[in-house]
């Protein structure tokens, strides 16, 4: 079988949420000994987990993983960025030997990291956190042409849906989505572009905190990508291939595989928020498995969160990456699960 039509065909086993459970999970809310809509948003999280789940209350997440997909960009030599293309190899080492900020917040929330090299330029040692799944040693300049092949696009999302699908089948459930790759918040960009229609001032942001000199060299490298390739939405693997990075493909390919086996999967920043956006063109359903984890100072993390439907569980001006939000926002998506299952209700507690 073709590698697009593994794609394809992982895209078609994504159900819909089971709506019955979300009401009845609402239904459950009104009987718990507390006001009505008192809990706020979390009674909506643990709708939505219910809805996922199919069953009230829904399964409390106690095996998280994080998952940073990581990969080079050749989009880099237009200036876009001030640091090397060799950060991205020096940061999965870090990964790997438990020293970045990623890593303390797993630890601080009980999760497994797992590293997806999908497109780092450098070769890298061997690690047991780090899996190989290079594709290609990064992506062409997606201002002069597309930033990669079609099949290459299509095999990095294949490669985290197997890392996802590896993880769950170990007994994860609920995965958290990482990114690492110098320049990859310029290709986050012009995807959020081309898939909300917002204009690049609109969804380009600063990054690692250039000046104003480059930031408006980066909103015209992604006017001049959208100009070049037109994209057509319509075909989503097409416009992956010519603007996305190989760790947004990936990414892609783990909310995927996490909407098919109804697993949730919460959202980190910009690049996870862009790649939410192909992953919905692909399976529109697949949007319903995904918790927005926290929002990005990045303005493309808002324009897509508006378009995919979702409200941002923290707001804590973050724009590191790595999966850094995504994971901060575990323990309340465990605890929204834990209402449900664990609050008494009224009548549990006899109270009239």
């Amino acid at each position: 079988m073709a590698v697009e039509d593994r794609v394809r065909e992982l895209a078609g086993e994504v159900r819909p949420l089971d709506e019955n459970a979300v009401a009845r999970a609402r239904e459950r809310h009104l009987t718990l000994t507390k006001p009505p809509g008192s809990l706020g948003r979390l009674e909506e999280i643990g709708a939505r987990l219910a809805g996922m789940a199919g069953v009230v209350p829904p399964p409390v997440p106690w095996s998280p993983a994080v998952v940073v997909c990581a990969g080079d960009h050749g989009v880099l030599a237009r200036g876009v960025s001030p640091w090397p293309r060799e950060v991205t190899a020096a940061m999965v080492g870090n990964f790997c030997a438990g020293g970045a900020a990623v890593n303390a917040i797993a630890r601080s929330v009980g999760a497994r990291i797992s590293v997806l090299d999908v497109g780092v330029a450098t070769e890298l040692e061997r690690h047991p956190l780090l899996r190989a799944a290079k594709k290609r040693a990064g992506t062409d300049d997606l201002s002069r042409g597309p930033a990669m092949g079609r099949e290459d696009a299509a095999r990095a999302v294949m490669s985290g849906a197997g890392i996802a699908g590896e993880l769950i089948e170990s007994g994860v459930d609920l995965l958290v989505t990482g990114d690492m790759g110098i320049a990859n918040t310029t290709p986050a960009a012009a995807l959020i572009s081309a898939f909300t229609g917002r204009p690049p001032e609109q969804t380009t942001g600063r990054g690692t905190g250039i000046d104003d000199e480059t930031f408006e060299l980066k909103v015209r490298v992604v006017e001049e990508a959208l100009r070049l390739h037109e994209p057509d939405t319509t075909d989503p693997l097409g416009t992956l291939a010519a603007l996305g990075g190989l760790e947004h493909a990936a990414i892609a390919g783990i909310i995927l595989t996490g909407a098919v086996y109804e697993v949730p999967v919460v959202l980190d920043g910009v690049v996870s928020n862009s790649s939410a956006l192909v992953a919905r063109t692909l399976a529109p359903e697949s949007v319903g498995y995904t918790i927005a984890g926290h929002l990005s100072v990045e303005p493309g993390a808002t324009a897509a969160l508006e378009y995919l439907g979702l409200e941002p569980v923290l707001d804590l001006r973050m724009r590191l990456g790595e999966g850094t939000g995504g994971l901060l926002a575990v323990p309340v998506v465990q605890a929204a699960a834990r209402v449900l299952g664990e609050m008494a209700t009224m009548e549990e507690a006899g109270i009239g």
